[in-house]
């Protein structure tokens, strides 16, 4: 069993859990993820790590409610235990030799960017985060990302915090001016990273894409992160997660991830119907 040693809500549907976990805190580096199941009964579901304390023993995810597993997760308490944690799992993000990147994040996604940022900072690179949120009132890690980057922009899509626009905006801003990147990586929605993608394309910028968010099964087994990258096929979470963006038929991507979507919503809605029954209990 594993531990919820701390908890806390980032907005309303996004959650950190700081989980005691000293195996996988011992290896875990950015970029890589764990499997966990609530209870004996659950599915397995893949999350990437946000942090980890190897000196603690904990290692700390953050996730967004959308599925039947995320809300049963959302109402573990501190103090309480999950099933099974296991990992890490993946290739971790390559920082050796980088001197200058930006990294771009996106929604939820910038969870995933965090703990890259804070491994290129504390690695001695110089870096610029940029992240997007829909409205002030989903920014997460804000006070994280400044802590541990060079240059931080905060955009939002309202103009309800930091300034109004895309990440793609600030990242053209930032080249134009001059700015000279070895890498650019970017992690959030699928849409999001394409367009990255072409734009980086354009300036001929290194880019790599992180696409834990087609990942379903976590081992290659069920094909649900299957990938075309460079014209051959590629599965996220074995392969990856992490790919040249430039690579990626983002395209296909989408329309795969749009399939299950129908699928998450059902099992939200069971789960929700299901937990406040049990309260009216």
């Amino acid at each position: 069993m594993y531990e919820i040693v701390k908890r806390r809500e980032l907005n309303p549907t996004v959650t950190l859990l700081e989980i005691k976990a000293p195996l996988v805190a011992k290896k875990a580096k950015p970029g890589q993820f764990i499997i966990l199941r609530v209870d004996e009964w659950g599915e397995r579901i893949p999350l990437t790590i946000a942090d980890s304390n190897p000196v603690a023993g904990t290692v700390t995810i953050i996730f967004q409610i959308v599925g039947g597993t995320t809300e049963k997760l959302n109402h573990v308490k501190e103090g309480e235990s999950i099933t099974d944690f296991v990992g890490p799992l993946g290739r971790a993000t390559e920082i050796e030799g980088l001197k200058k990147v930006a990294v771009v994040g996106g929604g939820v996604g910038s969870a995933i960017a965090y703990p890259v940022t804070k491994a290129l900072h504390a690695a001695g690179a110089e870096v610029h985060a940029i992240v997007g949120f829909r409205n002030k009132d989903l920014v997460i890690l804000e006070d994280e990302f400044r802590a541990n980057c060079s240059r931080f922009v905060l955009m939002s899509d309202d103009g309800s915090v930091g300034e109004q626009g895309l990440v793609t905006d600030a990242l053209k801003k930032l080249i134009e001016s001059g700015e000279q990147y070895d890498e650019v990586i970017t992690i959030g929605p699928l849409v999001m990273m394409k367009f990255v993608s072409l734009l980086t394309k354009e300036y001929g910028i290194k880019t790599i894409a992180s696409m834990n968010p087609v990942m379903i099964d976590g081992t290659g087994m069920c094909g649900g992160c299957r990938l075309t990258v460079g014209g051959k096929i590629k599965f996220a979470c074995v392969d990856g997660p992490e790919f040249d963006a430039h690579q990626i038929d983002f395209d296909e991507a989408m329309d795969r991830a749009a399939m299950y979507r129908p699928f998450e919503q059902e099992r939200h809605e069971d789960a929700c119907h299901l937990f406040k029954k049990e309260v009216q209990e």
